[in-house]
């Protein structure tokens, strides 16, 4: 089995590579899923969330991430408070998300992981794959994709490593810039390199 990190930027485009790495044969086990999962309402990562930030933190029974997400971005502090206490619970389900798609007989399982090299977690790879896209593209994509500030999307960006950084680190790039059609080639492409590791 081959466990493959695959990482980019926000507004890179890695849930898109994701899906096309899917339909090629890998199992995919996604940071930001596993993090959805962490924060859900009645489990110990949400009930550590309230208690570290506090109620206003919560709306409609559930995590307001995007209220938190805008303070913690704004406060390295709390950022890292967050981290701690979202990081391990994160890493023990996609562990244990790994473990069942192995059982299940996955030959290549690929872990989508957003801040891979923010955290030094290259070493547990076979292989890293960085979804690449300029950071104007990201700036461009957050906003009109996601909704956010031009404001928010810088101080998101800011608060990861700059994807030129995660370039010189990544073993392979998808440049994420031009067509679908370009990057399911440099996906495919990739995709064999892998397999043949």
């Amino acid at each position: 089995m081959k466990l493959i990190g695959l990482t980019g930027g926000a507004g890179s485009g890695k849930s898109t590579v994701a899906s096309m790495f899917r339909e090629l044969g890998a199992a995919i086990v996604d940071a930001d899923e596993a993090t959805h999962a962490v924060y859900a309402a009645g489990t110990e990562g949400f009930d550590a969330v309230v208690e570290a930030f506090g109620e206003e933190y919560v709306r409609d029974g559930a995590i307001d991430r995007a209220k938190l997400g805008a303070y913690v971005f704004a406060n390295p502090d709390a950022l890292r408070r967050l981290n701690a206490i979202v990081h391990p619970r994160v890493r023990q389900w996609m562990a244990d998300r790994t473990a069942q798609a192995v059982e299940a007989g996955a030959d290549v399982v690929i872990q989508d992981v957003p801040l891979l090299f923010e955290n030094n977690l290259q070493g547990l790879y076979s292989a890293t794959v960085l979804v690449y896209a300029s950071t104007e593209t990201q700036l461009r994509r957050l906003v009109e994709q996601r909704g956010l500030s031009a404001g928010r999307a810088r101080s998101v960006l800011a608060a990861q490593m700059q994807i030129d950084e995660k370039r010189e680190l990544a073993d392979f790039v998808i440049d994420n810039s031009r067509t679908r059609d370009e990057t399911r080639r440099q996906v495919e492409e990739v995709w064999a390199r892998v397999r043949a590791l």
